[in-house]
């Protein structure tokens, strides 16, 4: 007896890209496209609607809610579906924020065809799919834990490097000026830097923030 093919949703709000992995793994056995989404908001519509096994998500749209705050959507209800995060970032301020979010895999879209069919039915089965980058990043925050920046510090300093005040950083996390000090102070231990251009230079180079 054969086996159910695997749903897919693909969610990117660039048809151009969505045509692309269309093509590709529709061409796999045992892979069928049900539906696509422009938005995050419509992928955790249609997942929540039911049959899909799969969702291919990316991690930035145009406007809205973002692939990490989809995915922690989908995945929180009964009977979610898996989601592979299929993107372009591979930061840790991209990789964690949507593994914590319950993705099951994380593959960039530069993979060849072949591994993003092998992580779609990786992911199926409920087991992990990591690109090589995001893992390695991922078991260096493991070993060196204490100088891992944290998701609220990868917040901040992504603001740093946007040229933000710690004013308006406050302001825009919702944290006393005090606070978001006592934040840039453990990103600079955590780094070994004594300003907020080495800071953003250093965190840029590490991978810990996209710029």
């Amino acid at each position: 007896m054969t086996a159910p093919d695997i749903r897919l949703l693909l969610a990117d709000d660039h048809p151009v890209v969505r045509a692309g992995l269309r093509a590709v793994l529709e061409t796999e056995p045992g892979l069928t496209v049900v539906a696509e989404a422009a938005t995050a908001e419509e992928a955790v519509a249609r997942a929540a609607a039911g049959g899909v096994d799969v969702v291919l998500m990316d991690l930035q749209f145009g406007g809205g809610m973002g692939g990490a705050q989809a995915t922690a959507a989908i995945t929180a209800r009964p009977g979610a579906p898996r989601v592979l995060v299929v993107t372009t970032f591979d930061s840790d301020a991209d990789t964690v924020p949507a593994i914590e979010a319950g993705a099951t895999g994380y593959l960039l879209k530069d993979a060849p065809p072949e591994e993003l069919a092998a992580a779609v039915r990786t992911a199926a089965a409920g087991r992990t799919t990591l690109a090589p980058a995001v893992a390695d990043r991922l078991m260096n925050r493991l070993r060196t834990p204490g100088t891992a920046l944290t998701r609220r510090e990868t917040e901040v300093l992504t603001l740093v490097a946007d040229g933000l005040s710690n004013q308006q950083i406050g302001a825009r996390l919702h944290l006393t000026e005090g606070t978001v000090k006592s934040h840039l102070t453990r990103i600079y231990t955590k780094l070994d830097v004594d300003s907020r251009t080495a800071a953003v230079a250093t965190a840029t180079t590490l991978g810990h923030i996209r710029r």
